[in-house]
């Protein structure tokens, strides 16, 4: 049996678990609960702390888990990631007071208040930047006002509470985070393993295609696939009318309305657009 880590609260909580829903595996209804057995897939999802989740996948303890990439990183711990889940995705930066610090450099010598010191502390270590690292358990922006911190090292979304404290970003993004799969390092990846990866790989599929159906005239096939190459190549059946094709093809979600508009302009009619639920490439 497969055994999985999950979020059990927190931001990436009830992503992971909508994804896993969308794999097809059963999830919690009651938040309490922190053990599930899923049997028809054979799999048992444990519910944890995201931060312990890397220790235990580390550990061998489970086989696989759901974490952030900033908290697998900064666990030191021998995991590594299978997939990035696009979720939950965030930007790790240095900040200091307005104007102070501008550079990596001139954080050599100071003193930075971070939650992920394992992971700050191995980035400046890996530029030859000597620098102290204040650990924190919270909110780290405040630390410069009181007097224990020159610079902070922290998760950057909007940069808001940052200002707020009168400081701001500097030198390029200590990482760019998102929620990953991981699995022991130097561990085989089995086939239950590859299973549950294919799957999550089709729940990201499905969220970034549609299936677009349209009717071209023969004399325009051509021009028509141009706009919609698919992933392959699309699926083209005649029609009744011997002067008409239809066309089945993948298309990014993103771009379908320019899309729709393109082939119109070519002479496709009856364009249709279906939402995919789960596929395998």
């Amino acid at each position: 049996m497969l055994r999985i880590a999950v979020p059990n609260k927190g931001s990436l909580s009830e992503p992971a678990s909508t994804m896993l829903t969308e794999a097809g595996y059963r999830q919690r209804r009651d938040n309490r609960e922190l053990v599930l057995a899923d049997p028809v897939n054979d799999v048992e999802f444990f519910f944890l702390r995201p931060r312990d989740i890397a220790v235990y996948v580390g550990s061998g303890t489970v086989d696989v888990g759901i974490t952030g990439r900033d908290l697998l990183l900064d666990s030191g711990v021998a995991a590594v990631e299978l997939r990035d889940l696009g979720f939950a995705r965030s930007t790790f930066r240095f900040a200091a007071p307005a104007g102070q610090i501008t550079t990596l450099e001139q954080v050599r010598g100071k003193r930075v208040a971070t939650s992920y010191d394992v992971l700050v502390g191995n980035y400046l270590a890996e530029r030859g930047i000597d620098a102290s690292v204040v650990h924190l358990d919270g909110a780290v922006e405040s630390s410069v006002q009181l007097g224990i911190a020159d610079v902070v090292a922290d998760v950057v979304e909007t940069g808001t509470t940052l200002r707020a404290a009168g400081l701001e970003t500097f030198g390029d993004p200590i990482l760019d985070s998102a929620a990953v799969l991981i699995h022991p390092e130097g561990h085989e990846v089995t086939t239950a393993m590859q299973v549950l990866d294919r799957r999550l790989q089709g729940v990201l599929v499905a969220r970034r295609y549609v299936l677009m159906d349209y009717d071209v005239p023969v004399e325009h096939v051509e021009r028509a696939v141009a706009i919609t190459p698919g992933l392959e190549s699309p699926t083209i059946s005649p029609l009744h009318d011997g002067a008409w094709v239809a066309v089945r093809a993948m298309v990014a979600k993103a771009i379908t309305n320019k899309v729709m508009d393109d082939l119109y302009d070519v002479g496709a009619r009856a364009i249709l657009v279906t939402s995919i639920h789960a596929c395998r490439l």
